[in-house]
């Protein structure tokens, strides 16, 4: 008698959790896979997505699936650190080395040896301190300021980014040969709207951790559930939580989120009405260009970096502009 082998497929349940990320959606399921693949090795990791998509979650994630899950992880805001004091913070400094210095002060990476360390929002660097980064990761050596002995680099570098970096390397605000040095293995961190089951999940989540901690046992209402899916979650995870924490302040025992989705509508609508800018019709193209390039500073609070990203022009370029509109001004006073 001839024997028949028969096989049948085998369901997988998704992974619903790597380190700090959570998630069983399929878009998280390829981010899973990623982190898994990269984690054991030393390759640097380009990691993007829209802001509070979690991409910080992912490279503390990268750091424990890796060798280096023992050392230190550090993350630091390159685009919160004066353009001063960059260098400083990244590398350390010795006593004396400029006005301030009282004691000596290890940067972070000196603070990461062993270990990890995120530089989130990295196309916000100077760029003449990209070119220093740069050659502190290939030549693995790095000097305090002010100071003759050189450190051996012994941390695994990932980069972070809200932006598109090929864009961000078209306008000038990132070095190509640093986005190669540190995209050696991309990974996207997809927007919230896109991970479908992964909203009530993660609603699930914050909520029982914040039933463990006020030892409370309040649930999400039917309605929120429904709203949960229909709510497009622009500021992503970091708006979910934040969304979820607000209204278990505010229940007693069942959570409602549409009035604070409803009320933070209200909000953005008012703020988009402060960036608008009136102009009038038939006036002068340098007048016009002059008006944007000034509600866009004031906008910004006076951040020039920031303004030109939003303009789409080079920060050279912008200082030209303002350089322009000043000795026109003096003219004008002359």
């Amino acid at each position: 008698m001839n024997s028949v082998s028969l096989s049948f497929p085998v369901h997988i349940a998704p992974i619903t959790a790597i380190g700090s990320l959570l998630g069983a959606s399929a878009a998280m399921q390829e981010v899973f896979r990623l982190i898994e693949r990269v984690g054991p090795t030393e390759a640097s990791v380009l990691l993007t997505g829209e802001s509070g998509s979690g991409k910080e979650l992912a490279a503390r994630s990268i750091h424990e699936c890796s060798a280096r899950r023992q050392g230190p992880f550090l993350a630091i805001n390159c685009g919160a650190i004066p353009a001063g004091l960059i260098e400083a913070e990244l590398f350390g400094y010795e006593k004396g080395s400029f006005t301030g210095a009282v004691r000596a002060h290890a940067g972070v990476f000196e603070r990461a040896q062993g270990g990890t360390l995120l530089l989130d929002e990295v196309t916000e660097m100077p760029l003449d301190m990209q070119t220093r980064l740069l050659r502190v990761l290939e030549t693995r050596k790095f000097y305090r300021v002010g100071a003759s002995t050189e450190f051996i680099c012994d941390v695994r570098v990932i980069a972070a980014t809200n932006r598109c970096p090929l864009q961000a390397v078209q306008s000038g605000q990132l070095r190509e040969d640093l986005l190669y040095r540190l995209a050696v293995f991309p990974v996207a961190l997809p927007p919230l709207r896109s991970r479908g089951e992964d909203v009530e999940l993660l609603a699930e989540h914050f909520l029982a951790e914040l039933n463990a901690q006020g030892r409370t046992q309040k649930r999400l209402s039917a309605l929120a559930r429904m709203t949960l899916k229909q709510h497009t979650w622009p500021g992503n995870v970091r708006e979910l939580k934040n969304c979820v924490e607000r209204a278990y302040i505010l229940a007693d025992t069942v959570l409602e989120l549409a009035p604070l989705i409803q009320g933070a509508a209200r909000g953005v609508d008012a703020a988009n009405d402060r960036e608008r800018l009136d102009i009038r019709v038939g006036s002068r193209i340098h007048d016009m260009e002059r008006s944007l390039i000034e509600a866009t500073l004031d906008y910004f609070k006076g951040n020039k970096r920031r303004a030109a990203d939003a303009l789409g022009c080079s920060l050279k370029t912008l200082y030209n502009k303002l350089n322009g509109y000043s000795q026109s001004q003096e003219c004008a006073n002359s």
